[in-house]
């Protein structure tokens, strides 16, 4: 046995997706950083040894444009590109090689930590050191560290260290949650074990074990669907422990897990109900669970069921999630009520960095399902795309303590501004936040472009007809209102018998991250000829205060019907009201009634208008958005867009940075469009075509001016599949780049018919 003593400016503990991104931001901005995790692969819950899918704010496509950014952007869309069939095993390749990719990071797999080394007063505790031991390679080895992360999932380094938790449920008098029980318990979310099947392609027998459950013994014959399609994460519900220690009792757990999938798989081959399933074999079964909830440490803020469902706008928002407020029954798959209740915000939900760090370690940060939330609350943010994203901000807030000599306390309530330009020069998943990066020396240009995207309009064509889509429920268009939205022209296939009159209705979203309808604006009717389709137009006379987006219903009818085209437009969506029959998230969870945002969805929609035209032009695309912007939508599109290109494969068009002197500049930053409305999946649930998103700028030149006027080439990309790119700058001889104006020209897209850019950034020495 060998022991190891080693020097890190942050220890992460932990390696799933929440460790994994931590690590990676930390390790950008300059820090030495030492990734440990106890198992042989990264990524946790989503590994290959786990498998259950990467869940995140787009909640299988309910909210809108609400796809993470940041690091786990880079890891969807990569995943994306080079395993688009879902592979688990090529998932893990991508996350290491994400970690690989960082000089600063050291990796130490298979490294289970056991110790921790803290003292102080209980208030004010300090980690040292923290010891874990290499399985395999008997190695004891002891991290040093001036900040520390648990991003643990269970707490382990947390606890160990002195730190604050809880587990279980709290009171519902203690914050007032709707969902809170009356008196607080112990009860938890459990954990799952899940599998996959293969067909053979001749029949294959299956003699189940002895230790098989019998189902005929448990309530999940009548209470549970069992289908021979189903596979992996459709089998979500296979969850027991919640009335036991889901750490303590771990073993005891899988056992039982392991026995109920035995017991499913002996019923669906044996039993007789299923003889689509004879070429089936199983493929796979996990061997680990996956944990859902164990430990939640107290920060300086306790998450609340509240702050999820108002969207609450904390100045310390460092992260946003959207899953719904998702909690399971205590008996899990042996209970009679049903696997999940449900309750979804209208939109995307803020969480503050002061959610992030202990209330009483005083360098201790967290990530991942170990927030400080209540358990109410924590039924939102424990899916792994939102801790990923609260990985980042954990290991971003760590690497600026170390730089600035300050605890998390000191730097979430003296320098948020620190932690806010940070997040967004590095386009991590913040919403709502305007860049005022006083070293962006963009925000002080004039920005002009070769065109820009003014008419807001979808109509049909010689080659694109459209296609009648009946107005049986109610259909709806999201669009974006700068500066006003006086006409909207809808085309509309009449009843047969005679003139109908439409319903046509203007809704606000409630809040700029929502795209949703929530507060009724005005109604209108009117009236269709017979037949058609005719072109019929809404007097809407709709001028806010600021840009925002609107939503224009038009009410069911009989007998009528919109245009639907082949063809999307920026910054609007075309939406369609549930009915009786549609489901409600892509699976067999009731939501609870009442839900706005699930009463509209765009099922067959998406990619797609309704034949349109609005008046007047639109300012939401002038180049200016590209500078100071969001980086997100956020009560408009909040990007540059070019008019329509006859050709995506030479673009040719340009957004340029005018300054009144001279910059010394070092760097640029290029924000593009990789459609964040379109949901990504890392495992088996994929639903887009494209490996690289069609709205992503392919080849592009960033040019500086010469004191002559001519345009000079700094730099060249061909091929780009990032969203994200930050180049640093170079004269022909090497040296800062002096120049008046900075140039970026787009060559050619991958595939969509205008040039999108989300920010163009420069900096100084």
């Amino acid at each position: 046995m060998r022991e190891e003593e080693v020097h890190y400016d942050i220890a992460v503990i932990g390696g799933g997706l929440a460790g994994t991104c931590a690590a990676i931001a930390a390790a950008r901005l300059g820090r030495r950083v030492a990734l440990v995790n106890n198992r042989p692969v990264l990524g946790g819950n989503a590994s290959s040894e786990v498998r259950v899918w990467v869940c995140g704010a787009t909640a299988h496509g309910v909210h809108r444009w609400a796809r993470e950014t940041g690091i786990m952007g880079e890891l969807y869309t990569e995943n994306q590109f080079r395993n688009p069939e879902g592979n688990p095993y090529y998932w893990d390749q991508v996350v290491l090689d994400a970690v690989r990719a960082e000089p600063n990071i050291d990796l130490y797999l298979n490294t289970d930590v056991r110790e921790a080394d803290a003292s102080g007063p209980e208030d004010a505790r300090e980690v040292h050191s923290c010891t874990g031991w290499m399985m395999g390679s008997e190695r004891r080895i002891t991290f040093h560290a001036h900040q520390f992360l648990d991003c643990t999932g269970d707490g382990l380094l947390g606890h160990l260290a002195g730190a604050r938790y809880r587990i279980g449920r709290e009171a519902h008098d203690e914050f007032g949650e709707p969902w809170a029980p009356a008196e607080a318990d112990e009860a938890l979310l459990g954990s799952t074990i899940l599998f996959h099947t293969k067909d053979t392609g001749r029949p294959v027998k299956f003699v189940p074990p002895a230790y098989a459950k019998d189902l005929s013994t448990t309530p999940i014959l009548r209470n549970r669907v069992l289908r021979t399609g189903d596979n992996g994460c459709d089998y979500w519900w296979i969850e027991w422990g919640g009335e036991l220690d889901t750490v303590h009792d771990n073993e005891r757990i899988r056992d039982e897990l392991q026995s109920v999938i035995m017991g499913i798989w002996d019923h669906i081959k044996n039993s007789g109900e299923f003889p689509d399933a004879a070429n089936l074999t199983l493929e796979w079964v996990g061997s680990l669970p996956g944990k859902r909830e164990y430990r939640r440490f107290l920060g300086d803020h306790v998450l609340t069921q509240q702050d999820i469902l108002e969207q609450r706008q904390f100045p310390d928002r460092v992260a946003f999630g959207g899953w719904s407020v998702d909690l399971h029954p205590v008996q899990g798959m042996y209970a009679d009520e049903p696997g999940a209740r449900q309750r979804y915000a209208d939109g995307i939900f803020h969480i503050p960095l002061r959610s992030l760090y202990s209330a009483n370690v005083t360098n201790l940060h967290f990530a991942g399902r170990n927030i400080s939330a209540t358990h109410i609350a924590f039924g939102a943010t424990r899916v792994m795309a939102t801790c990923a994203t609260l990985g980042e901000a954990a290991g971003t807030a760590a690497a600026l303590c170390v730089a600035e000599g300050l605890t998390p306390r000191e730097l979430a309530t003296k320098r948020p501004e620190l932690v806010r330009r940070t997040l967004l020069r590095q386009d991590a998943s913040v919403i709502g936040l305007a860049d005022d990066d006083p070293d962006n020396a963009a925000r002080t240009a004039r920005v002009t472009a070769s065109s820009h995207l003014a008419r807001l309009a979808a109509e049909p064509t010689p080659a694109a007809p459209g296609e009648p889509y009946p107005l049986t429920r109610d259909l709806a268009l999201l669009l974006p209102v700068d500066p006003a939205l006086d006409t909207v022209d809808l085309l509309v296939h009449g009843a047969p018998g005679g003139p109908s009159d439409l319903t046509v209705e203007l809704w606000a979203t409630g809040t700029p991250e929502n795209a949703v309808p929530v507060d009724r604006l005005l109604t209108t009717t009117v009236t269709v000829p017979a037949e058609g389709p005719h072109w019929v137009t809404a007097r809407l006379d709709h001028r806010p205060g600021t840009p925002q987006n609107a939503v224009l219903i038009v009410r069911a009818c009989p007998d009528t019907a919109l245009v639907l085209l082949p063809e999307r437009v920026d910054g609007v969506l075309a939406l369609r009201s549930r009915v009786e029959g549609d489901a409600a998230v892509d699976h067999d969870i009731p939501e609870e009634e009442g839900q706005l945002v699930l009463e509209w969805q765009a099922r067959g929609l998406r990619r797609r208008s309704f034949a349109f035209r609005a008046t007047p032009d639109t300012a939401a695309f002038l180049p200016e958005r590209s500078v100071g912007g969001y980086q997100r939508a956020y009560g408009g599109p909040q990007m540059w867009s070019s008019e329509p290109l006859p050709d995506p494969e030479r673009a040719a068009q340009w957004l340029a940075l005018d300054w009144d002197k001279e910059q010394e500049l070092t760097e640029a930053r290029v924000v593009f469009d990789d459609d964040v409305d379109e949901y990504l999946n890392n495992l088996h649930r994929h639903r887009t075509p494209y490996e690289v998103m069609p709205e992503l700028v392919r080849d592009y030149r960033i040019q500086s001016r010469d004191a002559d006027g001519t345009w000079h080439t700094l730099l060249t990309v061909t091929d780009n599949r990032r969203r994200h790119r930050v180049h640093a700058l170079r004269a022909g001889d090497g040296g800062l780049v002096r120049t008046a104006a900075l140039r970026l020209v787009v060559d050619a897209t991958h595939g969509a018919r205008h040039a999108h850019v989300i920010a163009f950034k420069a900096y100084g020495a």
